[in-house]
């Protein structure tokens, strides 16, 4: 009799909630953590320094878009006592978000970060978006950068961070051998979803349009010997006009 034929099994990708769920429960490509991201913490630190704690206190709330684990969240309210809300795509995110849990302070819940955000009016002293709005396209970019300015109250603030194309080899790669319907963007090889990556020129003119930045960091070593490194990240501070 004879044999088949060998055939590699192929490994099915898996993208969106399914990918998170799957990091958050068994770990695999990505570095989790349980503690405060610390360019986070350095902005809390920096708006510290420059009105007190005018907004990070008990009295005050935040919302986390893409919270995963709840970790910046939990330090707001560890730390400054303040209360907030987040969102992730991910159960098994929301899931470790919720533990240790036991109050009304914080609350998190599974959904989307597109579309309406269901916060009041100029409610939210703070607003993350960390390496979460780039998998969204163009137009749920732009209607969620229209909902953080609605739901912060005047004075506030956005920490942003998210992926910068410039100079960064990884980006060009990608955008080359596995490129998206927009501008810009990539189906990620891993995940199995766009992503889309930012000149700073472009991400500054694109949140100017509503806000005041005062502050951007770029993340060096990206590149070594002509070679990829790390990707290369930037930090937003920017702030809702408190007039």
């Amino acid at each position: 009799m004879a044999k088949r034929p060998f055939k590699r099994k192929i490994k099915r990708k898996v993208g969106g909630a399914t990918f998170w769920d799957k990091e958050y429960a068994e770990g695999g490509h990505l570095k989790l953590s349980d503690d405060a991201a610390e360019d986070f913490k350095k902005f809390t630190r920096w708006l510290e320094r420059q009105s007190g704690k005018q907004l990070l206190n008990p009295t005050q709330s935040a919302l986390d878009l893409g919270c995963g684990n709840g970790r910046n969240l939990h330090y707001l309210h560890d730390t400054y006592g303040m209360h907030g809300v987040g969102y992730d795509v991910s159960a098994a995110a929301i899931k470790q978000a919720k533990l240790g849990v036991d109050n009304d302070d914080l609350s998190f819940v599974v959904r989307s970060i597109a579309g309406d955000i269901a916060c009041t009016d100029d409610s939210q002293a703070l607003v993350l978006d960390m390496m979460s709005s780039h998998f969204l396209t163009e137009a749920e970019r732009t209607h969620l950068r229209d909902e953080i300015y609605r739901v912060l109250k005047p004075g506030g603030w956005l920490f942003m961070k998210t992926f910068l194309r410039d100079g960064d080899l990884h980006s060009e790669r990608l955008l080359k051998e596995f490129p998206g319907k927009e501008d810009g963007t990539y189906i990620h090889p891993v995940m199995n979803m766009p992503e889309h990556v930012y000149y700073e020129e472009e991400l500054i003119s694109f949140l100017e349009e509503l806000f005041v930045v005062h502050k951007t960091y770029r993340s060096h070593k990206h590149v070594s010997h002509g070679k990829a490194r790390k990707r290369r990240t930037i930090s937003v501070y920017a702030e809702k006009s408190p007039f």
